[in-house]
């Protein structure tokens, strides 16, 4: 069984099936990417099992557990953790205190603010800052107001945030949407630092494809809400009705 085993999962919207009776394992430790056109329900498959969403119909389970339909922040305190298509930030607040929220609300379920009179909290709640943002680079840059940092910059502080609750597996959704090559590379080289020095499960969605065939260990393809393939990069690479679909024909 993987880590991550969702069956049968329908998103419904009015008259609109979004995901339609999706089945997907995730195996423990690889990088899963998932692709598609523009509105094949990518990000609604994700919202539905990060909790984001409710399904319509389909069980999600993790690591053992049946968690179909848990809010998110009972997700979060599964192991689960998203990054955002856009970062999301405290903007006013430093590098490191962004990272110290999340650390504190995803052991306690919610902020307190308080929190920093509580010894073992604060001792806690800072070794795991400390370690985030070192394994993203961004340690020499904690005292910065967040809204200082360069583009690039921002988006890593953002997985930061995702994995200040230590998850066992991780959703980045478009990591390297608006960046440049250089800050593409980047991110390509912390997704698999990730993996390996914090053993890592990483759910992939985005649009660059050498970004994927790089990093992905599996591919799912995503096509008006239903799975057409889930198989290695070359297989996907050299499937007919993937590039009918994804490209309209175009060899990818």
């Amino acid at each position: 069984m993987g880590l991550l085993e969702v069956e049968g999962l329908t998103k419904n919207f009015g008259g609109l099936t979004a995901v339609d009776n999706v089945t997907l394992s995730v195996e423990r430790g690889t990088v899963q990417a998932i692709i598609g056109p523009n509105g094949a329900g990518k990000t609604t498959f994700i919202n539905c099992v990060s909790g984001l969403l409710e399904p319509s119909d389909g069980t999600v389970t993790f690591d053992g557990e049946d968690i179909t339909g848990l809010p998110p922040h009972e997700t979060v305190q599964a192991g689960i953790s998203k990054s955002f298509q856009t970062a999301s930030i405290f903007p006013t607040m430093t590098v490191e205190n962004n990272v110290q929220i999340a650390a504190f609300g995803a052991e306690h379920g919610s902020f307190r603010f308080n929190f920093l009179k509580r010894r073992e909290d604060y001792d806690e709640v800072q070794a795991v800052t400390e370690r985030m943002l070192r394994s993203v680079e961004l340690w020499g840059a904690r005292e910065e107001e967040a809204q200082n940092l360069p583009y690039g910059d921002k988006r890593r502080l953002e997985i930061a945030i995702a994995l200040a609750s230590e998850p066992q597996l991780l959703f980045m959704d478009e990591p390297t949407a608006g960046m440049s090559p250089e800050e593409t590379q980047e991110t390509v080289d912390l997704i698999k630092e990730l993996q390996e020095e914090l053993g890592l499960t990483i759910v992939l969605i985005e649009h660059d494809m050498e970004l994927i065939f790089e990093v992905a260990d599996r591919i799912a393809v995503l096509h008006r809400g239903a799975i057409i393939a889930n198989a290695t990069p070359s297989e996907v690479k050299g499937d007919p009705d993937v590039q009918e679909a994804y490209l309209g024909g175009v060899e990818i």
